[in-house]
């Protein structure tokens, strides 16, 4: 049966059972822990589920869910039912638009939901029929989102770039350890590439500045991107930093377990040499 034989004609409020909702496919928003999840948890457990999830049919019985999944997975956990719901006719760029609409204003968005978000409305316009414009000017697409957003369109793709990191990477600029901008000239970088600058990242415990980032990017333009030259590039002394030895990671990874990590091998060559100091002191004493 088709989807449209079940929407409705007008906008209504109803109560839902939980089982008959399925959150928007690949939605970025993400219900973490901390102390926005526990407010939203204790308004909930005392006062329910006041606003309404906003929600589109796709069956009879089923409905996805546009806006509202926090307070959907809270009412999960807190064993809820019946959810309070208005019900929405909407295309599939409707959906999009609608969804990340009503999630962005949140505080505390992360660079990775902002950046997905920013990407799903921007794909969802260029799939639109409709075009979008403003009174008299004819605008692109990305002008009119940007503008919407209240950035430039220069900054919304620089975040839309994001979504070609690999997950470590894009992790890493969700917790501050790489800045957006080297991280809009990482995610130049193939996957393979990425995943050597990741092990080189791990290994010396320590992210590409922009003027690293930069030159990594020109290497891989030219081919010549490899754990070698990442390596050389990393070992770069940066400003305000002092003095480091550093080996290639391949060249000690046989002496340990496959599973030990930059950080792991770190500490068991500072132990060892720990121990070779305190014996050196030993021979000495004796010595004398």
């Amino acid at each position: 049966m088709e989807v449209s034989q079940y929407m409705k004609e007008k906008e209504t409020i109803e109560y839902l059972d939980l089982k008959h909702l399925l959150p928007f496919r690949n939605h970025p928003f993400k219900l973490r822990d901390g102390e926005e999840k526990e407010q939203l948890l204790k308004s909930i457990k005392a006062q329910g589920t006041i606003e309404p999830l906003i929600v589109r049919p796709l069956s009879e019985s089923e409905y996805e869910v546009i806006s509202g999944h926090r307070r959907m997975e809270i009412c999960r956990e807190l064993g809820i039912e019946k959810l309070p719901v208005i019900v929405r006719n909407l295309t599939d760029e409707q959906a999009v638009s609608t969804m990340v609409d009503a999630n962005l204003h949140r505080e505390n968005i992360l660079p990775s939901e902002r950046a997905f978000a920013y990407k799903m409305k921007w794909e969802a316009a260029k799939k639109s029929e409709k075009t979008l414009s403003q009174p008299a000017t004819r605008m692109r697409n990305d002008d009119v989102i940007a503008q919407g957003f209240g950035i430039s369109k220069d900054t919304l793709h620089r975040y839309i770039r994001l979504t070609y990191l690999i997950p470590e990477l894009l992790e890493m600029v969700d917790e501050g350890r790489i800045a957006l901008t080297p991280a809009v000239e990482l995610s130049y970088l193939t996957e393979q590439e990425q995943h050597l600058l990741l092990n080189e990242i791990e290994y010396a415990d320590a992210t590409p500045s922009l003027s690293q980032a930069q030159r990594l990017r020109g290497f891989s333009r030219q081919g010549r991107l490899n754990s070698d030259v990442i390596f050389a590039v990393m070992s770069e002394e940066k400003a305000n930093q002092k003095e480091q030895i550093r080996f290639p990671k391949e060249k000690i990874q046989k002496y340990f377990p496959k599973s030990y990590t930059g950080k792991d091998m770190q500490n068991t060559i500072l132990k060892l040499l720990e121990k070779w100091q305190r014996q050196r002191e030993r021979n000495a004493r004796e010595e004398r």
